[in-house]
């Protein structure tokens, strides 16, 4: 059975970016699922926060890419994965999660990823941070076995409500 995934920003950043440290994990993580038949996608907000981290200076833990080695980046990126469907369902589900599990500052992006998945029935992400939304209990952590991408962890069943 396919599993659909959302790749979240630090794996996205890795993906781009040969000269990271981690650049080979994510890498293999990602052809790892494809090889599975799974399907990965890429939501509007990372490739936001792509852009945000590509463009920013060096000196402020950015990349220091110039605006057309971003965009570059960005349309592989577009051609490669599809990216999830911006709907009103997202800010609904989005403003629910925050309301009854009472998230409050930065945490809030990530919950707008959860929303995102939620409204496109993403049932996975895949990312290399320890990734808790604070309090909500539809989140289960997993870590995702394979042995060259150990450091990985997946949420999984985000569907179960």
């Amino acid at each position: 059975m396919m599993t659909r995934y959302l790749l979240d920003t630090n794996i996205v950043m890795r993906l781009c970016n040969c000269s990271d440290l981690q650049y080979k994990l994510a890498t293999n993580a990602v052809s790892r699922l494809l090889m599975q038949s799974d399907e990965c996608f890429l939501a509007t907000q990372v490739i936001i926060e792509f852009w945000v981290v590509a463009t920013r200076p060096t000196e402020v833990n950015g990349l220091g890419w110039s605006v057309e080695q971003t965009r570059s980046m960005i349309d592989q990126l577009l051609a490669r994965f599809p990216v999830l469907a911006e709907s009103r369902q997202i800010f609904t589900n989005w403003l629910n999660l925050v309301t009854t599990n009472r998230v409050m500052g930065k945490r809030t992006h990530d919950v707008r990823l959860v929303a995102a998945m939620l409204a496109n029935e993403i049932t996975h992400l895949l990312t290399l941070k320890v990734m808790i939304v604070f309090g909500l209990k539809i989140l289960l952590m997993e870590v995702f076995r394979l042995r060259f991408i150990k450091q990985c962890l997946v949420m999984k069943n985000i569907l179960h409500r």
